[in-house]
């Protein structure tokens, strides 16, 4: 049999059509978590213009990252310290602006992730990629304005008669976990939030209320020393768990001294709020970009 050039050209099976795919569909979790990690340059960089967006029109720039939680620490310190000086904790100063500092990381975690979306709403629908990204960079970049805030208050502890000791590197894992921990939660609240965007009015409420009740300027062990019921429940409460960690881990004092069983249950809340986080988010993926 011959064949002609115009037969060799022509292949056997001619390839079928590509499968079309659903644009902003939601991919499979595994996939979907490849996605996040490969724009990982795209989140560290999102962070770090948003840090510069923040500053760039300020006189002092960088340096209100830390000023900021520092005259709140010095604002409570007045008002808890001195008008109300009656029961403060042992070391108050140092007491307060570690818990400041914190919570500082934690309540703009919070807000700013809960808003992640609805304030990048151009961007979410004009371009495909997986919008996970979006709250994983606030947090980045709330971590990142945290690192100096940490190296102050290191200092600050120290230049307050606390001796150096290195169990403060403990520091360190205990800052992955609160990262951990309040990148789930920023995933919960951007998802809420898209959904409900009346939480957005109740955000300073919620973020006030935490303030006053989980020890930030008292000390809930001394508040409640004659009400196990009251202790019981706050050693389950995660943000008192990592200031508790904070304190004990800084300051040299028998007082400050946090359960063993602390590490325990705030890396079981990290890695929880951060699963859950993943899968309630990834789940509503395709309706973030909606109008209606």
């Amino acid at each position: 049999m011959v064949t002609t050039d115009r037969d060799a050209l022509v292949p056997a099976t001619a390839p079928g059509p590509e499968p079309l795919t659903l644009v902003g569909g939601r991919p499979p979790l595994p996939a979907y978590l490849r996605q996040v990690w490969q724009r990982r340059s795209f989140i560290a960089a999102l962070a770090r213009f948003r840090i510069e967006a923040e500053n760039q029109q300020n006189r002092l720039g960088m340096a209100w990252v830390v000023l900021k939680p520092l005259l709140n620490a010095g604002l409570y310190g007045t008002i808890f310290g001195v008008l109300l000086a009656s029961g403060r904790p042992p070391h108050f100063v140092e007491f307060l602006v570690i818990g400041v500092f914190l919570f500082e990381f934690f309540a703009t975690s919070f807000t700013s992730g809960a808003k992640s979306i609805t304030a990048n709403t151009a961007l979410v629908q004009s371009l495909a990629f997986p919008r996970m990204a979006l709250p994983v960079a606030v947090v980045v970049q709330r971590l990142l304005q945290f690192v100096p805030m940490l190296a102050i208050m290191v200092v600050a502890v120290a230049a307050l008669g606390h001796p150096v000791e290195v169990d403060w590197l403990l520091l360190v894992p205990l800052t992955a976990l609160f990262f951990l921990f309040n990148t789930g939660l920023a995933l919960i609240a951007a998802r809420l939030t898209v959904h409900v965007r009346d939480l957005t009015h109740l955000l300073p409420f919620l973020t006030r209320i935490t303030f006053y009740t989980t020890g930030i300027f008292f000390s809930i062990e001394q508040r409640f020393a004659d009400d196990p019921l009251v202790l019981r429940i706050a050693s389950f409460v995660p943000l008192h768990e990592f200031l508790t960690l904070a304190r004990g881990i800084l300051l040299d004092d028998p007082a400050f001294a946090a359960p063993g069983e602390f590490w325990l249950y705030a890396t079981g809340w990290s890695v929880a709020m951060l699963v859950l986080g993943v899968l309630f988010f990834w789940s509503a993926e395709e309706r973030y970009g909606r109008t209606d």
